[in-house]
């Protein structure tokens, strides 16, 4: 890890916090919010892969709705909560280290970027509404190549952008389908695993792994 150049970070469920927009409305759905908001998130993922399976490509707030509706439907949750969940989807909160851990990063002068699923303005949005602006010195977005991570097609982002080496990239991602997609395409692919969750067999395995961001500074 000694010669990293840049680092580089997933969006959703690794800087910000997936399940935090309904965790918002759990007083209005009640003790099934945990349940609703993982099925959410796991359709929306599914749906990205498949979308550029069949090169049917929708921007992510296009997924993200059509994620919701299905969830919505399969919770019996009324569609009244629509816009306040979408709303709050474009706010979502960040884990709690996160703006004191790339406070830090900055001051070490390394290249800071976003490798994101998401649409740039969803991106700007969240920076913006979490007060981190002029933290990032770049946000990649998969509109760029139009379609979804894990494609190679994402991860040469940031290399095209900085003329550096794979093995210079230190990408950081709770998704493990993520971390493996990063790693066999030649990052320092780093697995932030908040929930003691078990790694996918998928031709790849960490060399790092950490419970929060706050371990990454022991590691760069």
């Amino acid at each position: 890890m000694k010669n990293i150049k840049a680092i580089i970070f997933d969006a959703y469920g690794t800087l910000f916090d997936v399940n935090s927009a309904a965790e918002k409305c759990k007083d209005k759905i009640g003790n099934k919010w945990e349940g609703f908001a993982n099925y959410w998130r796991t359709t929306q993922l599914e749906y990205t892969w498949l979308r550029s399976l069949m090169n049917r490509h929708k921007d992510f707030w296009q997924v993200t709705e059509d994620s919701l509706d299905k969830s919505m439907r399969a919770f019996d949750i009324s569609t009244s909560m629509r816009s306040e969940l979408l709303d709050l989807y474009k706010v979502l909160s960040p884990f709690k280290e996160v703006p004191e851990v790339l406070k830090i990063l900055k001051e070490r002068n390394y290249k800071l970027g976003i490798l994101s699923n998401g649409t740039p303005a969803l991106l700007n949005e969240l920076i913006e509404s979490n007060n981190l602006k002029n933290t990032f010195d770049d946000v990649f977005s998969i509109e760029e190549v139009k379609i979804y991570k894990p494609n190679s097609k994402v991860y040469d982002l940031p290399i095209k952008k900085y003329n550096i080496q794979k093995d210079e990239v230190a990408f950081l991602s709770a998704n493990t389908w993520d971390v493996s997609g990063g790693g066999n395409y030649g990052y320092n692919s780093i697995w932030v695993n908040r929930n003691k969750n078990i790694f996918d067999n998928l031709d790849y395995k960490p060399s790092n792994e950490i419970n929060n961001l706050k371990q990454l500074l022991d590691l760069v």
